[in-house]
């Protein structure tokens, strides 16, 4: 699997899982179809345009070409339908939230590497756009970002980034550092709040 064919699978899993999870969350706030698919759609992309502007790709890809914004607002279209099948899975936003947090974190690596970054900065630009779609989703939708409130969240993504880096430089294949990196990212983010993990706070706090 090369490159390109991981970003592109990736950009599309995650555009729409992020997507979908701003649609439920829209649709919890009970906002009405422009709403929804105006959330779905922002959060679905943020984290792309974030990612390529930080690079000097601009105009950013979801601003440049239709198929983004429209796979992002379609998950909404989709959310409206199915709804209440989703909302008996347990926790769907943060499942959602997961597979986009791995799916970006890998792609926003990869995107990195590709415009000439070296590992550190690779990692840290996939960790920011992992994170993006979330942060802007629970801003718009008057939440305080689980990325402030929820230890294993950037954490998730940043594993994920940092072990695909060091699959790629142990010579493994692309496709199959890409899969351990989102499984890893996915199973953290899942785990930590099944488990309620959380990081060493200060002392009396």
């Amino acid at each position: 699997m090369t490159s390109e064919t991981i970003l592109l699978v990736f950009d599309i899993l995650g555009t729409f899982a992020f997507g979908l999870s701003g649609a439920l969350v829209a649709i919890r706030r009970q906002l009405d179809l422009f709403g929804i698919l105006v959330l779905a759609a922002a959060t679905g992309v943020a984290g792309g345009i974030t990612r390529d502007l930080l690079i000097g790709a601009t105009p950013p890809a979801a601003l440049r070409d239709l198929w983004p914004l429209a796979l992002a607002a379609g998950s909404g279209l989709v959310a409206v339908f199915t709804w209440a099948q989703l909302e008996r899975v347990s926790r769907p936003v943060m499942l959602l939230d997961a597979l986009g947090l791995g799916t970006f974190a890998v792609a926003g690596t990869q995107t990195a590497l590709d415009a000439g970054l070296h590992a550190p900065g690779a990692v840290l630009l996939g960790m920011i756009s992992a994170v993006g779609g979330g942060v802007l989703r629970d801003m718009m939708s008057a939440e305080v970002p689980r990325v402030l409130r929820e230890d294993i969240y950037a954490l998730a993504a940043l594993a994920g980034a940092i072990v695909y880096v060091g699959a790629l430089s142990l010579g493994l294949p692309e496709g199959a550092a890409a899969a351990g990196a989102v499984a890893l990212a996915v199973v953290l983010r899942i785990a930590s709040v099944r488990y309620g993990w959380t990081l060493p706070r200060a002392p009396g706090s």
